[in-house]
């Protein structure tokens, strides 16, 4: 036997997070089917108690893989470099394909303790008759399995490429969301005219795991106009799910056997040691430069956000400007193909499509740019050097929050001309488009603080990183699964109450984009955003004074 896959999968399940990854997944399988289990306790004979059982517990499985597994292999290879121990393992006697063999068969272990802990409840489903699905429970295992698969090489692949744990944390649940959204956003664009373009759309939508796990539960035709898959979504996604694990095995194998055991960083030239030539050109390619001086700090400006814009990679200028232009391009390609007819869709599609575009980018960025703003200085004994400062705690929160604020609001205001172009051609959207700006505005407030008050709990920026994705996800990702089994197995009662806590369902309800018109969701969401986002801060002001004070 391997021995990396015994010591990684003992060290995982030695750790609390596994144990409440475990624990919680059980516990939540098992109060999913125990919400629809009928009344009475009796089964019918066609199996429709059994299948909405097994479909909220599909759901609910495929949304607990999402949030909880991607932070194990993410941190598996860039642990060790951070640790200095992998240049051990590359000097061993195991060549790279057994370390990354290895790591896989450790991370895949957890995958089927993970499935393992809900078996009991979907075994809940034979009681009440049986599923009329064909293949029912095992073809849901089968794409949950595969979906365990791709999630673990996708992450093993992105830590062998990290040089930070925090770093692959967060390309790790923004390549994971990419994988389950974009997709299907493929999958929407390419009209299905031909036989051939129909059966590409049909391939380019099983990269995502979902058309998989709602063929498996009965509901494949669910979603919006244009979003029907045809049969053998199962099929499809394992042979794409195997092709794409098995290229990203190889990648990364090849990655550890070339990687070199030091990086030295190149000691760079500054802009004003260039030549005239030099200097001209590095004008022409850059509109802000990153290696000019910067200026000293205002007396008037909050020291804590220059140093944090001057020291984060994503808080500099000329990284921000080139996140802003592409969800600028983004926003305006797609009201553009609106207008054009491109795709036969309504204007309310599209400004549906916008506020997913926003709230895509708020989910990804916003935590990882304020959970490190406590733990990092925490974690690297900055902290210490704030409290000898005369900065009182709530100049230090400001100019933490500060820091992380200013680049969500660009990002957000970056997909705004989109809106401009929907107004310019419907007139009747100006009304809607300002409950759509203070929804989305109340969802990167509520964003930020999360990742912050995640970094001032958690010490390490890695946990408090996966703490941030976890928890906006559950809130802003998990009710979507609620609303994919609308009608069946949830009714419109259940449907509400899941989307009133859920910002980006609320926005798209504001956009009357199809399939949320008919759920009262505001104003009601605002109160409940606002109420979050006052509690959130003043946790963290309290927080950040108690962390001040000496030890």
């Amino acid at each position: 036997m391997n021995p990396i896959v015994r010591r990684e999968l003992l060290d995982w399940l030695r750790t609390r997070k596994a144990v409440a990854a475990l624990a919680l997944i059980g516990a939540a399988a098992a109060a999913l089917v125990l919400a629809r289990w009928p009344a009475a306790g009796v089964g019918d004979l066609n199996g429709a108690a059994a299948l909405q059982v097994l479909r909220v517990f599909g759901y609910g499985t495929l949304a607990c893989l999402i949030l909880v597994l991607p932070a194990f292999p993410a941190t598996s290879i860039v642990r060790e470099r951070v640790k200095g121990t992998l240049a051990l393992l590359l000097n061993s006697p195991m060549s790279p394909r057994a370390i990354y063999l290895g790591k896989l068969g450790g991370a895949l272990g957890f995958v089927a303790l993970l499935l393992a802990v809900t078996v009991p409840a979907a075994a809940a489903c034979f009681p009440l008759g049986g599923s009329t699905v064909q293949g029912g429970v095992g073809l849901l295992y089968l794409a949950l399995a595969m979906a365990g698969v791709q999630v673990t090489t996708l992450g093993l692949y992105v830590s062998g490429r990290s040089l930070s744990i925090d770093g692959a944390l967060r390309a790790t649940y923004s390549a994971v969301l990419a994988v389950c959204v974009l997709p299907l956003v493929a999958h929407w664009l390419i009209p299905p005219d031909s036989p051939e373009l129909a059966e590409l759309a049909a391939w380019l939508g099983c990269l995502s795991p979902v058309p998989a796990v709602l063929e498996a539960v009965g509901q494949g035709n669910v979603g919006i106009a244009g979003a029907t898959y045809p049969t053998g979504a199962v099929l499809r996604y394992v042979i794409v799910a195997g092709v794409t694990g098995l290229a990203l095995a190889f990648a990364t194998v090849r990655r550890l056997s070339r990687a070199p055991l030091d990086r030295p960083r190149p000691p760079g030239t500054m802009t004003q040691d260039r030549s005239r030539g030099g200097r001209a050109a590095r004008r022409l390619f850059f509109l802000v430069d990153p290696n000019r001086r910067a200026g000293g700090v205002s007396l008037w400006v909050n020291p804590v956000m220059v140093k944090e814009f001057r020291t984060r990679r994503l808080g500099r200028s000329y990284w921000m400007i080139r996140l802003v232009a592409v969800a600028a391009m983004l926003s305006l390609g797609l009201s553009c193909l609106a207008v054009a007819g491109a795709l036969g869709w309504g204007l309310e599609v599209i400004g549906g499509a916008l506020v997913l575009l926003q709230a895509s980018l708020l989910v990804l960025f916003a935590p990882s740019l304020s959970a490190g703003l406590i733990s990092a200085e925490r974690e690297r004994g900055g902290w210490n050097l704030l409290r000898l400062t005369p900065l009182s705690a709530g100049k230090i929160l400001r100019g933490k929050l500060a820091s992380a604020a200013l680049p969500v609001l660009l990002l957000t205001l970056a997909t705004l001309p989109g809106y401009v172009v929907l107004m310019t051609v419907k007139p009747e959207l100006t009304g809607q488009i300002p409950d759509v700006v203070i929804t989305l505005a109340l969802t990167a407030v509520f964003a930020v603080l999360v990742g912050a008050a995640a970094g001032s709990v958690f010490r390490t920026t890695a946990a408090a990183t996966a703490a941030a994705y976890i928890s906006l996800a559950v809130v802003c990702v998990a009710p979507f699964l609620v609303w994919l089994g609308r009608d069946a197995p949830f009714g419109f009662t259940t449907v509400t109450a899941a989307l009133r806590i859920n910002p980006v369902a609320a926005a798209l309800h504001a956009a009357d984009t199809p399939g949320f018109t008919q759920y009262p969701l505001l104003p009601l969401n605002w109160w409940i955003i606002g109420t979050l986002c006052v509690l959130l801060w003043l946790f963290l002001e309290g927080r950040v004074r108690q962390l001040r004070r000496p030890d």
